[in-house]
């Protein structure tokens, strides 16, 4: 994607890159910004959407009616439905649907479908998986080669370890599942409908429908070790 983007911004001149931005906003795209935008010569803007300032659209990309794209938003092949917002993402090679709030600091990485109504927050990564119509990803965690069903909510931290070394494997998560903050997910494994995981659980085993799972050890606290080990300089 790298060098077919690069390419395709190389071989525009200044002129042709004004005159395309100007023909879009005639047409009814709004672009505060122009100066600002690259619009590639494939790409398919739908009358009422708004590209900010920093947008660089490449390849055979596609924006709906009513979407926001941007600021500093990269997207190359990528097919955006209605009425979404893309802030501060970069995105290849899949296609995101409608009324979704995406960002800021997403990376969609190639071969990935985002249902409608979905939210991924900030620093959330997606990487060769589908995720569900309103499931809800909101922030610091990663998506990879996974299969995500609807109305789904993750945790923050949650990581869906997806290679051992040698072979990368799939994530199942059904629909209405609750993913607990710092849940690592080790694939292959299936989370099945309405399941649970505890937060701060490492999942290696099926987690049946309508069950939680979790995996840690328990807290144990060792009373006084402070004051036995004085681990701290000022303590004498």
């Amino acid at each position: 994607m790298q060098k077919e983007a690069i390419a395709e911004l190389q071989a525009c001149t200044a002129a042709a890159r004004e005159n395309r931005t100007a023909e879009y906003k005639a047409r009814g795209v709004i672009i505060p910004f122009p100066e600002t935008v690259f619009i590639g010569e494939q790409v398919t803007l739908t009358p009422g959407c708004v590209l900010l300032g920093g947008t660089i659209l490449t390849g055979t990309t596609v924006i709906g009616k009513g979407s926001v794209i941007g600021p500093n938003t990269v997207l190359h092949n990528v097919d955006v439905g209605e009425e979404t917002e893309l802030n501060n993402v970069t995105g290849t090679d899949s296609r995101v649907g409608s009324f979704c709030s995406i960002g800021p600091f997403v990376n969609i990485r190639p071969n990935c479908t985002v249902a409608d109504k979905v939210h991924l927050g900030n620093f959330v990564e997606v990487k060769n998986s589908t995720v569900g119509e309103n499931t809800k990803v909101s922030h610091l965690t990663y998506v990879g080669d996974s299969d995500v069903g609807r109305d789904c909510n993750f945790g923050c931290g949650t990581v869906t370890v997806n290679y051992t070394g040698k072979q990368k494997f799939r994530t199942t998560i059904g629909d209405h599942v609750f993913i607990g903050c710092n849940t690592n997910l080790i694939a292959p494994v299936t989370i099945g409908d309405f399941g649970y995981t505890a937060a701060g659980s490492t999942i290696t085993e099926d987690v049946p429908a309508n069950a939680l799972g979790i995996a840690r050890a328990r807290q144990v606290n060792k009373i006084d070790w402070v004051l036995k080990k004085k681990p701290y300089k000022d303590q004498g």
